[in-house]
């Protein structure tokens, strides 16, 4: 895994990690509603093409799971600003 960066030269690795810096931040500065999605275009980042299909949970441990994501940003970051936002599509 990764033996395709051992071709690449300095410039090619350097833009390679730019675009990959780029695909965190993204990830990373996402808020509100948009901590909740599914991100393929970050997996996308990566070179080996797959096409990965999640295990869905059913409903009520799929809500489960989200309330508690939900509680360990209150614990992580008991001082973040709140939104009363509603989603949209």
């Amino acid at each position: 895994m990764d033996t395709d960066l051992d071709a690449l030269s300095r410039e090619q690795l350097i833009a390679e990690v730019k675009k990959l810096r780029q695909g965190i931040r993204e990830h990373r500065d996402s808020s509100g509603h948009d901590l909740c999605w599914h991100h393929p275009a970050l997996w996308a980042l990566l070179p080996e093409r797959t096409d990965p299909q999640p295990v869905v949970p059913d409903w009520p441990q799929f809500l489960r799971g989200c309330i508690h994501y939900r509680e360990s940003l209150d614990a992580q970051l008991p001082d973040a600003a709140r939104s009363d936002q509603p989603y949209s599509k």
